[in-house]
């Protein structure tokens, strides 16, 4: 009974066979002889052949497919790879068996299908990127679901990633696309659909309008608290006590139920037909009607940039063999200098580099490109990086060459802004009648002896005018900011921004007596009057390594999702010393009068590029003060 107590279900011990293969399987790890791998796999096959054994067959059709990828490995036999192929859909659709687990055996069919050119590859890559959404809709809380992607941070990094490679290997680059909005931002996009508007279903039907937006109110506050929302204990078996957590999972189903019966009802009503799918590439491409979005898909198999261009079809970069390796390097060297400090000239020396080596892998060919596709230089374009690019400068790469041999940097010649999604990009240029008054600002301060220049860039933003609210020093509570926020177009935080590694949704505001607006508070806030927020503290754009980076958990797409059209944050820690001549020059540009006819926070992108083109003028700034500062959305 040794090795049934040595298993949580004691199914080793209870079924012989199963017990059997282990002690085979340990024979050959600490041999190497085949003969035992062999020998495994034939019981394996016979307990396959057992009726009526569910629980058993799926405990050996995980193991036959573990020793079997091993011995492909080791002998690259045909008929192991064709019986692999008949083995994951088993495993795949089993509906008693664990999401999470089927995601996992998902994305093993669909990597060793790529790998071997199977023609089962297609439906192997649907099936994990379908999988993947639902292992996410059935974890109860934000925390639960970010706790899920890390455990499997490599097939859900990977996964979308991988299968849009696959797509461009073939053609289909508009899939590529859906594909890539699809799998990545999965916790933005899940909670962006629980605020789903439903004004024109109210239209059509307005007691099914009500009912849709109350279950998604209930979902939306159990996701963000983690908190029960009224539903008393439910009776399980006849017994009505339930752990926290499990009455988490209960109400969170339960409430799921109703929710897949309602959309079921709106989409059969005429016009809804596509209510709540996945966009279509049509939808997707009116991300880039004010200008280019420019895709950088990072993967293993095949690297490549995409040029979206709202009027025609998408515009295919190849790179060279070696793109992903060097971006990887990009990556780790910047990280590796940051740790002698942003001030050291190690860190300087670093990003210079990695500007450079940017410019040769991604900025000459993207360039180059736009200029045949006939975008003039100083239009607006939009980068939408995954993976490791997420946390690179795209925006200021270079030096580029030039006539007169001025340095010139990509923001010299384009006005960039960051997007993480093309969905998110769509939604920021949404809205209700355009306006172009003067908007009214919240400015909240927080300056202390660390800061003692920022009491200066307070003083900047309050000379705007006299629609600026100052929330200043005992004011600025994080209770106050959240109800301030709603009543103001634009916001300006001059304050500390804190990371907490490992743990996105503790990343915060330090406000009066160091009392914490976090990532979560902003994101359980609607904000409809929400247009622009310029987030004058450190680390506002950035993303720790512990993070998923295709995620964008950081606070500048926090404001994002809560309403603001677009955001200027920052990739690193920054300078006090540069708060006042940057709002200043930044909040001059967009309160000019050259512009009259484009809405206020549609100015932000360019008034951000001209000032931080001021602020690298100035002596003695370094690269790390000005390619700090960065822009997302509208």
């Amino acid at each position: 009974m040794l090795l049934a107590s040595s298993h949580p279900d004691g199914l080793f011990g209870l079924f012989p066979p199963i017990g059997l293969t282990i002690l085979l399987l340990h024979a050959f790890g600490q041999t190497n002889e085949i003969k035992y791998l062999n020998e495994a796999i034939s019981v394996l096959r016979n307990v396959l052949k057992i009726p009526h054994a569910g629980d058993i067959h799926l405990v050996a059709t995980r193991q036959l497919i573990s020793s079997l990828s091993t011995r492909l490995q080791l002998l690259h036999q045909r008929e192991d790879l064709d019986e692999l192929m008949q083995l994951f859909p088993t495993t795949v659709n089993v509906k008693h068996a664990r999401i999470p687990e089927r995601f996992q055996f998902a994305c093993h069919w669909a990597s060793l299908a790529q790998n071997s050119n199977h023609p089962t590859t297609q439906i192997a890559y649907e099936s994990a990127i379908s999988l993947m959404r639902d292992s996410l809709t059935f974890a109860p809380t934000l925390e639960v679901q970010h706790f899920r992607l890390i455990a499997m941070r490599e097939s859900y990094e990977k996964l979308p990633l991988d299968y849009a490679s696959f797509q461009i290997s073939t053609g289909r680059l508009e899939q590529a696309i859906e594909t890539l909005e699809q799998g990545r931002a999965l916790l933005w996009s899940e909670m962006r659909g629980l605020r789903t508007s439903v004004e024109q279903l109210r239209a059509a039907d307005s007691h099914l309008a009500e009912q849709f937006a109350a279950v998604n109110r209930d979902l939306e506050t159990l996701t963000m608290s983690g908190g029960s929302i009224g539903i008393d204990d439910v009776e399980v078996d006849g017994r009505k006590r339930m752990d926290p957590f499990s009455r988490l999972v209960v109400q969170q189903r339960h409430l799921l139920g109703k929710r897949e019966k309602l959309i079921s009802q709106i989409q059969a009503l005429p016009g809804f037909e596509g209510f709540l799918k996945s966009p279509q590439f049509d939808t997707l491409r009116s991300a880039a009607s004010h200008g280019p979005v420019i895709i950088i898909n990072h993967c293993e198999w095949r690297s490549d940039i995409l040029i979206l261009l709202h009027d025609c079809p998408p515009s295919l970069i190849t790179t060279a063999f070696d793109f992903y390796d060097r971006a990887n390097s990009l990556k780790d060297q910047l990280l590796d200098a940051r740790k002698e400090g942003l001030d050291s000239k190690r860190y300087e020396d670093a990003l210079s580099s990695v500007l450079k080596e940017l410019y040769d892998l991604v900025g000459r060919p993207m360039i180059q490109r736009l200029c045949e596709l006939n975008v003039p230089q100083q239009s607006r374009v939009w980068l939408c990086p995954t993976s490791v690019f997420c946390s690179l400068p795209l925006h200021a790469m270079g030096p580029i060459p030039s006539n007169d041999g001025a340095k010139q940097y990509f923001l010299d010649l384009y006005i960039p802004s960051y997007t993480p999604t093309l969905s998110s990009l769509i939604e920021s240029h949404k809205g209700g009648a355009e306006t172009f008054e003067t908007p009214s600002m919240l400015l909240v301060g927080q300056p202390d002896n660390s800061m003692p220049e920022a009491f200066k860039e307070v003083q900047v933003v309050q000379a705007i005018g006299p629609r600026v609210t100052s929330l200043i020093s005992e004011k600025a509570t994080p209770s106050t900011v959240l109800e301030r926020l709603r009543d103001h177009q634009f916001t300006h935080f001059v304050c500390h921004g804190i990371l907490e590694p490992g743990k996105p949704f503790k990343a915060s505001f330090k406000l009066y007596r160091g009392m914490r607006l976090t990532l979560l508070d902003i994101v359980r806030s609607r904000l409809p009057n929400a247009e622009f927020a310029f987030l004058s503290a450190c680390h506002t754009a950035e993303l720790t390594d512990e993070s998923l980076a295709d995620e964008g958990l950081h606070l500048a797409a926090a404001m994002q999702y809560c309403g603001f059209r677009s955001a200027v944050g920052t990739m690193w820690a920054m300078a006090d010393t540069d708060g006042r001549d940057l709002a200043g020059n930044f909040y001059k540009s967009v309160f000019s009068g050259r512009r009259e006819r484009v809405p206020h926070y549609a100015r932000t992108a360019k008034a951000l590029r001209d000032s931080v083109k001021r602020l690298r003028r100035k002596r003695k700034v370094t690269l790390e003060r000005w390619v700090n500062f960065v822009h997302y959305g509208a």
